[in-house]
């Protein structure tokens, strides 16, 4: 069915482009031909849904969700400190080279038409509940784009009718409103969706009662952080538009009796998926105290299409609809036509329970109370430094010399020749400070000096150094990298692991022929949107506004329900009305819900990415020192060396020494510049205030 409809579809619009596109041709079907019937409707519902602004393997941050297109297919590289990228798409989210704008209004005339339009072909459908949902729908579209809209911009210009084209231009065009009539609007859009859908999808692929009400908590989580942290924010981030009058970014007075409102409908809107929807955590191949087990329940859950936890996904199927996450990501072993594109970094690995860490919360890999300070430790092995890592972990990321795909993913920094037996030196000493973060390892004396110890890869088909270990030559950087001249692999001596499509080979890999499907939202994500706004509504002295319900042992349990699920260590100590607890969830959910296009969203609305805020951008309290420096700020990388002394590894923790790069984020970035062309155009359309 699905295939069937994209068919017609194409027709459809391969018929309208070849036509004069005011004057509807005689032999192709108009909205309302679509809307007198449940077949017609199908192809009307899956032009819209294919327009919908979905987050997936398609978009990528620096360039807008318009561009919808998975070249250089990567995860996490928004300057959240997941990942980083060789490429310039690694960058802080502070804007979209293709604003979500006039894309939006497109997609919301549709979900107008439709809302205006049904009613008189309502005779024509089933049954009243199948009317219904297919009005529920277009506000579910038109909640889900005011919803993109309002996180970039705040407020926006509010169409809620068909504009009939011509007409004067204070017909056609409206004034931003204000960011609080805007969330309201989601809200109400929201919660209109979920009163007439179905608890099941009329069609696969749609939202259904329950999609609407997960996003809803989602959606009103945002509008409730920003009403309540905006103004922990110094700087102008409220202001009165020029042209509408209206307050277009923030919030006023009122703004702690907006957030309370916000976290209570979030709060809602989670526990009735939870309690009514029917979804589960996935646990099909879980055991308990089982790491294996665990670790690949986690590894099996992304490419399940009947996976309980799944509430709206976006599916693909080659050759028809593909993309090319496995394309760009893959480590070396699979480069076509690229390679390692999603590198995680060493500050993601230390959100993980499992570990041993110095008292500066930095993963100990020295003898000392810091990374900068005494010798390294030695392993067997790479993988022994994660023996004990919580299973998640290993499941979202792949470890130096760890299996995948059947291959050994062999990663090394380099051979290091010095030291003696129970004595390796820190390769830069003690200077690994945020100003040294482009210190090189082929500027190193042990690398360049005449007594050369340092052996290193510049390229992965040319000088690549060798050191002969037990009569056989070893590479330098093994078959992954890491190669301190080429950046098509690993730059952070760690690969992306999840989403990636387990059972590819070499042959089947290549751009446009990934078609493991995206998971949009899933009962994680409302689990943890349970809990943040229970423990906000608590800190606010707020009650439950489900009657009856400690708001606190809910959040608890089920922060414990996806810990458990993870292998990681279950909370002890219950939840309170307080900013601990209140971290313990922020960093659930950066653990949790990495690479999924969510963290870049929490980072904004949490207001923790800019100068003097950063020690909570982890989720936990952190020197903001460790890798930040005013309004810039790095990622650390965790390379592993081999010592021959020793027939030991060792890992070096420093920035990102390959390709370093450096991100910044103003106090400014928190809402984005309304497209210029808009606002020099229009009479209506206000710029941001401290633009």
């Amino acid at each position: 069915m699905k295939k069937s409809i994209l068919y017609v579809l194409a027709g459809l619009l391969f018929l309208a482009s070849c036509q004069d596109m005011y004057l509807p041709p005689k032999n192709t079907l108009t909205d309302e031909d679509l809307m007198s019937s449940e077949a017609g409707l199908s192809i009307y519902m899956a032009r819209m849904y294919s327009q919908m602004p979905w987050e997936d393997f398609k978009y990528m941050a620096q360039w807008g969700l318009p561009r919808r297109s998975s070249w250089l297919g990567c995860l996490g590289v928004e300057g959240t400190g997941e990942a980083v990228n060789r490429d310039g798409v690694t960058t802080a989210f502070r804007g979209e080279d293709d604003p979500w704008w006039g894309s939006s209004y497109s997609l919301i005339r549709d979900a107008n038409k439709l809302i205006e339009g049904l009613p008189a072909y309502k005779d024509n459908y089933s049954s009243e509940a199948v009317y219904n949902d297919y009005i529920g729908q277009a506000y579910f579209v038109r909640a889900y784009s005011y919803y993109q809209m309002a996180r970039r911009y705040g407020g926006v210009p509010l169409v809620t009718e068909v504009i009939q084209y011509p007409a004067e231009s204070d017909k056609l065009e409206r004034y931003r409103a204000s960011e609080e009539d805007t969330w309201n609007q989601i809200l109400a859009d929201f919660d209109k969706a979920a009163e007439l859908m179905q608890p099941k999808s009329t069609l696969r692929g749609c939202a259904n009662k329950y999609v609407a009400l997960a996003f809803k908590a989602e959606a009103m989580l945002y509008a409730g952080s920003v009403a309540k942290y905006n103004s922990t924010v110094s700087g102008n981030l409220t202001g009165i538009g020029s042209k509408s009058g209206n307050r277009v970014i923030g919030f006023g007075d009122n703004a702690q009796e907006l957030s309370a409102e916000w976290f209570a409908e979030a709060y809602k809107a989670a526990r009735e998926v939870m309690t009514e929807g029917g979804y589960s955590l996935y646990k099909k191949s879980w055991a308990a105290g089982d790491k294996t087990a665990q670790y690949r329940n986690m590894v099996d859950m992304w490419s399940d299409l009947a996976s309980p936890e799944n509430i709206l996904v976006r599916e693909y199927e080659y050759p028809t609809l593909a993309h090319g996450l496995d394309a760009y990501s893959s480590p070396f072993l699979w480069h076509s036509p690229l390679a390692g594109g999603t590198c995680p970094t060493l500050d993601f690995v230390e959100l993980f329970d499992g570990l041993e860490y110095h008292p500066d919360g930095t993963l100990k890999l020295t003898t000392g109370t810091s990374n900068d300070k005494g010798e390294y430790l030695l392993f067997d092995s790479p993988m022994d430094l994660f023996v004990n890592a919580e299973p998640r972990l290993r499941a979202y990321v792949i470890f130096p010399m760890d299996e995948f795909r059947k291959e050994v993913i062999e990663v090394r920094a380099g051979i290091f020749t010095g030291g003696s037996e129970d004595h390796v030196p820190l390769l830069f000493g003690g200077n690994y400070s945020y100003g040294a973060a482009q210190s090189k390892y082929a500027d190193l004396q042990y690398y360049k000096g005449g007594d050369k110890k340092l052996f290193l890869g510049s390229q992965p088909t040319s000088g690549i150094e060798t050191v002969e270990v037990d009569g056989k030559e070893m590479s330098a950087t093994g078959s992954c990298g890491v190669w301190q001249e080429y950046y098509e692999s690993t730059i952070t001596g760690l690969h992306l692991r999840k989403y990636l499509s387990e059972d590819m080979t070499i042959e089947d890999i290549g751009e446009g022929k990934s078609d493991q499907p995206f998971i949009l939202m899933r009962y994680a994500d409302v689990l943890l949107a349970a809990a943040e706004a229970a423990v906000e509504l608590s800190l606010a002295g707020e009650s439950s506004p489900v009657q009856g319900e400690d708001m606190l042992v809910v959040a608890t349990e089920a922060i414990n329900a996806i810990r458990e699920r993870a292998g990681a260590d279950l909370l002890t100590v219950p939840l309170a009305a307080d900013e601990a607890s209140r971290n313990i969830v922020r960093r659930e959910r950066r653990k949790e819900l990495a690479f999924e296009h969510k963290t870049k969203w929490d980072l904004r609305r949490w207001r923790v990415q800019h100068e003097g805020a950063k020690e909570l951008f982890w989720g936990v309290e952190k020197d903001e020192n460790i890798f930040s420096s005013g309004s810039k700020y790095r990622f650390r990388a965790l390379y592993p060396f081999y010592s021959t002394v020793n027939d030991k590894y060792f890992f070096d923790a420093h920035f990102v020494n390959v390709r370093p790069q450096e991100f910044e984020f103003n106090t400014i970035d928190y809402y984005f510049s309304i497209p210029s062309g808009e606002v020099s155009k229009s009479a209506y359309i206000d710029q941001q205030p401290n633009r």
